[in-house]
């Protein structure tokens, strides 16, 4: 019965046990999983992060960025981490797969010689990218089907990895959610396939966890929509003429305090009672 399932191969972080355990219980589960891709970051790319927001936003949004950071591993990570490690028991859960048995291999780039011989021997029907390098069109072009993000963000209005922490500060909820594309040789320009959401709390949930929501609410459209590409079915793209394009930094402190404070506010005027 597998054999009728379409074979993946899931490139991913190897800090980011959502990833490695959760969304790889669910691929080997509800796909085949051929594969992973386990990339090991290598030194510098942090900094190498920080130099292109800081050309992208300046000094002073930077140190906005620096503030964020701090403030969500002083207040925010705990509850974060313990909500991932619910989700990641709850997907091995509902997907069970023994994840032992999978092929990988551990690469410092995605776009590493190792990495493209790997996928060449295993000539995965699709590829799955979840992670915040580039590929090449020597990576994502091997799997026959194509190489798909869940980016979370709808695109094309808020591409670039913190998608949905911008719509939710810019209260553009119509927009708030994740996106199933297929790569090209753009940065999240491919072909769409899926807007998926979910009834989100913006006052109880952190943006973090809203956008991996985005996610594992919706990974049974995902795979329906993958299972009917690999079959040949008719899929019809997106429609996104004339919708505007952005592509978004990384958050900044000052944007999510105003976003809760907002939320807050507006629920508690949601309480009060009207007068007769």
């Amino acid at each position: 019965m597998q054999d009728e399932k379409p074979s993946v191969v899931l490139i991913c972080h190897e800090q980011d046990r959502l990833d490695t355990e959760g969304l790889a219980s669910w691929l080997a589960s509800s796909l085949r999983l051929a594969g992973l891709i386990i990339i090991r970051d290598p030194r510098g790319r942090l900094w190498r992060a920080a130099k292109r927001e800081i050309r992208r936003v300046g000094w002073l949004r930077f140190v906005d960025v620096l503030a964020f950071r701090a403030y969500a591993r002083l207040r925010l990570a705990h509850r974060d981490h313990a909500w991932k490690d619910a989700e990641i028991a709850r997907l091995r859960g509902r997907y069970p797969a023994d994840l032992d048995s999978v092929p990988r291999i551990v690469v410092s780039s995605p776009n590493s010689s190792e990495a493209r011989a790997f996928m060449e021997r295993l000539q995965p029907d699709l590829a799955i990218a979840r992670c915040k390098v580039i590929l090449k069109q020597t990576i994502f072009g091997i799997p026959r089907v194509g190489t798909f993000v869940l980016h979370p963000g709808i695109c094309p209005e808020y591409r670039n990895a913190h998608g949905c922490f911008w719509a939710l500060t810019r209260r553009d909820f119509d927009r708030v959610g994740m996106t199933l594309l297929r790569v090209d040789p753009g940065i999240d320009t491919g072909p769409i396939f899926l807007h998926g959401t979910y009834a989100f709390d913006e006052v109880e949930e952190s943006h973090s966890i809203i956008q991996w929501r985005t996610v594992t609410e919706n990974l049974d459209a995902i795979a329906a929509i993958l299972t009917a590409l690999w079959r040949g079915d008719e899929v019809t793209p997106v429609a996104i003429e004339e919708r505007e394009s952005a592509v978004w930094g990384q958050p900044q402190l000052t944007a999510y305090l105003r976003w809760k404070w907002d939320a807050r506010r507006r629920r508690d005027a949601s309480r009060i009672p009207a007068l007769s």
